[in-house]
């Protein structure tokens, strides 16, 4: 999984957005919104201390994660076969709704046993979604390859839809590149089912590209069910840093969530963690259910 890297335009959106903010902010309160994490942001620590670093992520108040890294030829979750990841989830009052997947073999061959496989973990711990977190260059070139991706998530959701979950696709920045008059995340939102395939949309990601995420839920309303909440640091856009301390204004953000149709928010944070990795998230979790949620 490769690593994933703002610059938001102030717009007249903002006063807009932010006078139906309290409203929306009093939904997320009466639903008890979960703030969810994506392990990734822990990849450094927790394959040396998967059970310590899970109870960590407990203790600082997340109550869902997002998985990576599992592989069928290994079948565990850093050494924990599902079963067992499933038990320590619960022993630490947490839920995994979705997991990050590898794609790119499924894209070049169409053979679907990963896939398959891939449902059997999530079926175990009880996930909702199987997520497409990446598609290598090679994969992405041209308009054709995106309609190509857009076919191979359908035939996936099919495949979940029959185990109860849905396909995901999680977005970088490289989406948001031209094919004629259409992006590629254009191209794959308009040529996926909504009822099989689901997106997740980073935000830092989104912005980092110059798009305003408010205008991508309106353009493509309840399409994204997930959102990865990535703050831009100020000094360099390439990094990131913790929610509240960045560039991203997530309340505005935050007050388009109905637009959006999210259900889940996960924390993501892949550079820059200042004191460190736990001391982050820490301080991030407590910016989001202090100030957005």
């Amino acid at each position: 999984m490769s690593t994933r890297r703002n610059f938001i335009k102030e717009t007249g959106l903002l006063a807009a957005s932010l006078a139906i903010a309290p409203s929306l902010t009093k939904a997320f309160a009466k639903q008890g919104q979960a703030v969810g994490i994506q392990l990734y942001s822990l990849r450094d620590i927790i394959g040396a201390d998967v059970k310590g670093v899970i109870q960590k992520v407990a203790k600082a108040g997340f109550k869902e994660v997002e998985s990576y890294g599992y592989a069928p030829k290994d079948g565990s979750f850093w050494g924990l076969t599902p079963k067992q990841f499933k038990a320590l989830l619960d022993a630490n009052g947490l839920y995994s709704p979705s997991g990050h997947f590898g794609f790119d073999d499924y894209v070049t061959t169409g053979n679907s046993d990963d896939i398959k496989a891939y449902i059997e973990a999530s079926t175990i711990l009880g996930s909702k979604y199987v997520v497409a977190p990446w598609l290598g260059e090679n994969l992405r070139k041209t308009a054709d390859d995106y309609k190509k991706v857009a076919d191979r998530l359908n035939t996936a959701g099919e495949l979940c839809k029959k185990a109860g979950m849905h396909m995901g696709y999680h977005n970088h920045g490289f989406e948001f590149e031209k094919h004629g008059n259409q992006t590629g995340l254009d191209i794959l939102l308009s040529n996926t089912d909504p009822s099989l395939v689901h997106f997740e949309l980073d935000l830092y990601w989104a912005a980092h590209a110059g798009q305003n995420p408010v205008e991508l839920f309106k353009k493509y309303p309840k399409r994204f069910k997930m959102w990865h909440v990535k703050d831009m640091d100020k000094t360099n856009r390439d990094w990131n840093t913790e929610i509240g301390k960045g560039s991203i204004d997530f309340k505005s953000i935050f007050a388009a969530a109905a637009t959006s149709g999210v259900k889940h928010i996960y924390l993501e944070q892949e550079t820059n963690y200042k004191p460190d990795y736990i001391g982050s998230i820490n301080t991030s979790i407590k910016y989001i259910k202090g100030n957005l949620l």
